[in-house]
């Protein structure tokens, strides 16, 4: 099977503080009709810096504007789409609303909503991002975890 590389770039958008600690999820669509729950997130263009690419994949998927507060680092997987094998790495960022709303979102996703932290852990349908929710709780918590 031939296998290719994409990169992609997203973020985690976050409010609030302590016990009041929101994040941004969206939802889509799998071919299979079930509902997956994850992070904002879209190729990275040519030519274009991973930075640029999560700000306007957060924006077009969850119709609010950001800017970034800190790298939260990548995450690597393998997927197969229409027999191919994809290596895929998202880079990530934590992010702090600055504006927009959440109707703009764009088609491609079926729901946009914030959710309590520990709620959005739960919900995230997939182990990587939920590995990225914890480092934005570690950057947001000064190096403590949330549980």
């Amino acid at each position: 099977m031939r296998t290719r590389f994409e990169h992609s770039a997203g973020g985690v958008l976050s409010r609030g503080a302590g016990e009041g600690l929101e994040v941004v999820l969206a939802a889509r669509r799998r071919r299979s009709g079930e509902l997956v729950w994850g992070l904002p997130k879209g190729l990275v263009e040519a030519g274009e810096e991973p930075a640029a690419a999560a700000l306007r994949e957060v924006r077009e998927e969850t119709g609010l504007e950001a800017v970034i507060s800190e790298s939260l680092g990548d995450i690597s997987y393998f997927y197969v789409w229409e027999g191919e094998r994809v290596r895929k790495k998202v880079t990530f960022f934590l992010m702090a609303p600055t504006g927009g709303d959440l109707s703009l979102h764009d088609d491609e996703m079926e729901e946009v909503r914030w959710f309590p932290f520990e709620r959005a852990r739960r919900s995230a349908s997939f182990a990587s991002e939920r590995e990225i929710l914890e480092r934005a709780a570690t950057a947001l918590r000064g190096a403590s975890p949330l549980h």
